[in-house]
């Protein structure tokens, strides 16, 4: 199954251990993190469902394409990398 983790940057805010789930695409898999911890959906996601400005996504190293449906593949063996973005100076 998929393994799907956070930054610390994300776990500062809320509870967000890291999570081996179905899934095919990476809305299959955040839908199973979210099911066990729906808190977290708001902070990820935005109300219609897409993946908020400040937060990137990575499946074995590469950032996904889709964020609006996140329908980019993930393999049983895939890594999902969930991160706040950062900015500053």
């Amino acid at each position: 199954m998929p393994h799907v983790s956070f930054t610390q940057n994300l776990k500062r805010h809320l509870s967000a251990p890291s999570r081996e789930v179905p899934g095919a695409t990476v809305r299959e898999a955040l839908d199973g993190v979210f099911s066990e911890n729906p808190r977290l959906r708001g902070y990820v996601l935005d109300d219609q469902g897409r993946l908020r400005r400040h937060v990137m996504i990575f499946v074995d190293g590469q950032m996904i394409e889709d964020r609006s449906r996140l329908s980019d593949a993930v393999e049983p063996q895939s890594e999902l990398l969930v991160m706040q973005a950062l900015s500053g100076g």
